[in-house]
């Protein structure tokens, strides 16, 4: 199994709190590291019918058997054992007792917040990070991870990218959305998925996507909103804190895998995303997706953000920490221009000694410094660590 980076952040949370909960789509990992990461404990996955209705018909007695806690697979399917969990928390007093894991954020995160406030850490997990997937091949090319994403079962079982996805919509339509939403016409959703994916990077005109579909703007929300939920897409928030010019306040939109955007896009292969006319786009969301992992697998707030104000000055990514801004621009052109530093220059004008050191991080081969800002390929340098954590360390 490859170790996965987050193991220390979740034994750590363990370590503190009676309950640790953790969130990610489907199929990202989480029942083979929490079993993985507690051995000893009792594992019941509520995903199977006759184990969570046990759970429904006896609650007490179901839970009396977990007396020292246990892992809890898949929470969000019987939501009204989170009361029963707390009363059993609050008489041990113990830390690590339950694990809890959910991959539905609407059915899960408000009875967790609720109930269990104060009782529980919360993690999320996403695919596979880039440092995850060099356990199976030191040297990725980013366009390759693009095509293939990061879901560890693709990789495990060395599936063709384009069956697992095609399975991958189809349950995820056909079982979780069903569950989630009431949609009549599926075909129509799956449509609305393709063009999601062809406007990622882009400010979100809920207007605009209702028009191509012949639905309202609140019906576009409502979807959205179910796939956020459901981790299959993403929101980067816009930066406007004291900011002296009118700036964009809609976010854009990322996928939480480069493999199911570029599939629905109909990009099966390395060369074919190359070439494409979404390639900046797509280069953009892995690497934003790739700092995300790293803030997540080691328990960092996810301060990330982007600037656009309406001259149409943009800076891709702005990371903060402790107060202070990184601002990161993201290209997938191998070779350098001065053009990839204006976005940081004039950010950092705008708000003077709150932004840090930039970065540029593209798809060359040479690593250098340029007026304070660090240029590198993170498939080949070192930085995506520091650019995560809102800091560049040159050299």
């Amino acid at each position: 199994m490859v170790p996965r980076d987050i193991k220390a952040e979740l034994l750590a949370a363990a370590r503190e709190y009676p309950i640790v909960t953790l969130f990610g789509p489907r199929q990202s990992g989480k029942t083979t590291l929490v079993q993985a990461a507690f051995p000893g404990k009792p594992y019941r996955s509520l995903e199977d019918p006759d184990v969570r209705r046990a759970a429904e018909l006896d609650p007490r007695g179901w839970l009396s058997q977990l007396r020292r806690g246990g892992v809890l697979d898949e929470i969000q399917r019987s939501p009204h054992l989170l009361s029963y969990i707390q009363g059993i928390v609050d008489r041990e007093q113990k830390s690590g007792l339950f694990i809890l894991t959910g991959s539905h954020q609407p059915e899960l995160h408000q009875p967790v917040s609720q109930t269990l406030a104060g009782r529980t850490a919360v993690l999320s997990l996403l695919p596979f990070s880039l440092h995850e997937l060099r356990h199976y091949k030191r040297r990725w090319r980013p366009f390759e991870l693009i095509v293939n994403g990061s879901f560890p079962r693709l990789h495990q079982h060395h599936l063709k990218p384009e069956r697992f996805y095609n399975g991958y919509i189809q349950t995820y339509v056909e079982r979780d959305l069903r569950s989630l939403i009431n949609i009549k016409d599926l075909s129509r959703f799956q449509n609305f998925l393709s063009l999601l994916a062809g406007r990622i990077g882009q400010v979100v005109n809920f207007s605009s996507l209702g028009n191509d579909l012949g639905l309202s703007s609140p019906t576009i929300k409502q979807w959205i909103s179910v796939l956020k939920a459901s981790y299959v897409v993403l929101e980067l928030p816009p930066y406007f804190e004291n900011v002296g010019k009118r700036v964009v306040k809609s976010p854009k939109l990322y996928f939480t895998d480069t493999g199911l955007a570029a599939h629905l896009l109909g990009i099966a292969s390395e060369d074919q995303a190359l070439r494409d006319p979404l390639r900046g786009g797509l280069y953009e969301n892995l690497m934003i997706v790739e700092i995300l992992k790293e803030r997540l697998n080691h328990g960092l707030r996810l301060e990330m953000f982007f600037y656009r104000d309406t001259h149409g000055n943009e800076v891709d990514l702005l990371v903060r920490s402790k107060g202070r801004l990184l601002p990161v621009e993201i290209k997938s052109g191998a070779t350098f221009v001065e053009d990839y530093l204006k976005g940081i220059d004039r950010f950092r004008k705008t708000v003077g000694g709150r932004a840090v050191t930039g970065a540029v991080m593209y798809n060359g081969e040479d690593r250098f410094e340029v007026a304070g800002t660090s240029i590198f390929n993170p498939f080949l340098h070192k930085g995506l660590s520091d650019v995560a954590r809102g800091l560049v360390r040159h050299g």
